[in-house]
């Protein structure tokens, strides 16, 4: 589609490529019409930092963020004639802190940050998505629960924090919903009723304020044979009235619209029948931010875009 919610670059993530303008440049090859940018927001611990972070002083990620948004902005209006960029940013919730400190963020740059992708990274303070060990580790930090209980308190934990999320900021997009089964794509919800139940709750709050839940093509280069989420999310999306946005969660220009060409196929396997994406507003939505989410006219299946090479 000619949408994309969610973004980095090498410039302003250490585990992506490339400068941020290359990636603009790319989508504009790509014919992409709207684009996020949507950077991660600063960590705030240094027990936080990724081994490829282990060189920086913490207090470098925020000086990094503020020049994301600088940069952002001036890249949306140089290629205003040629895309419609929008200014967001991707939550961290590690501990309280970090919500904390999103909200002072939010206040300080005011309409600068136009939207939020609401993304959880970490269970028990433990990234979840960096590797295959860590993931395991995250699951066994939960070492005083039984051994069989320990999955679905593991999951709990994930939604909780998503839910929490939700509550405090309401995205506009809900990022990469089911990312806690990254390195178990076989794992079915339904057989943790008491998790499954959380994700009716979330998809519930998050479809009352207006939210847009992100079909993220991500997945399929992580090994997975659908985007994220999965069929039963959407599945429990689709029955309460949820509304789909794309995004390919690129991390340089080489991934953007990566894999967008398998979406088509996994978006009528699901029955997903409309798309939106967000514009600029004049009205403030549920959270206060001035854009809102418009349906693409048409049938999404007839747009010229699927017929571009866009691997």
């Amino acid at each position: 589609m000619p949408h994309s919610h969610h973004s980095h670059s090498g410039q302003f993530c250490k585990h992506a490529s490339g400068l941020l303008e290359e990636v603009v440049q790319e989508a504009i090859r790509k014919r992409f019409q709207v684009y996020g940018l949507t950077e991660h927001v600063p960590r705030y611990r240094e027990v936080d930092l990724y081994p490829e972070e282990g060189q920086f002083p913490i207090e470098s990620l925020s000086s990094q963020f503020d020049s994301f948004v600088v940069e952002a902005h001036r890249l949306k209006s140089l290629y205003a004639s040629q895309i419609t960029l929008l200014v967001g940013l991707e939550t961290e919730f590690i501990t309280g802190l970090d919500l904390e400190n999103l909200e002072k963020t939010l206040e300080r740059f005011g309409d600068r940050v136009e939207y939020i992708v609401g993304s959880i990274h970490h269970v028990n303070g433990i990234p979840i998505d960096f590797d295959l060990p860590t993931y395991q580790q995250a699951l066994a930090s939960f070492a005083d629960e039984k051994e069989e209980d320990r999955q679905e308190v593991f999951l709990s934990a994930y939604f909780d924090a998503q839910y929490e999320l939700l509550r405090r900021f309401k995205p506009e997009v809900v990022g990469h919903f089911d990312l806690c089964r990254l390195y178990q794509p076989s794992l079915h919800f339904r057989d943790y009723p008491r998790v499954f139940s959380k994700i009716e709750r979330n998809v519930r709050y998050a479809v009352q304020y207006g939210a847009l839940f992100e079909l993220n093509a991500a997945a399929f280069r992580k090994k997975w044979d659908t985007a994220y989420p999965a069929e039963d999310v959407v599945e429990v999306i689709n029955s309460l009235g949820g509304r789909f946005a794309l995004s390919d969660d690129s991390h340089g220009p080489n991934a953007v619209g990566l894999n967008y060409d398998r979406l088509p196929g996994y978006l009528q396997s699901v029955g997903v029948t409309q798309l939106w994406y967000l514009q600029q507003s004049t009205t403030p939505n549920a959270a206060g931010r001035r854009i809102q989410p418009v349906r693409l006219d048409g049938d999404w299946l007839d747009h010229g875009f699927w017929r571009q090479n866009t691997t």
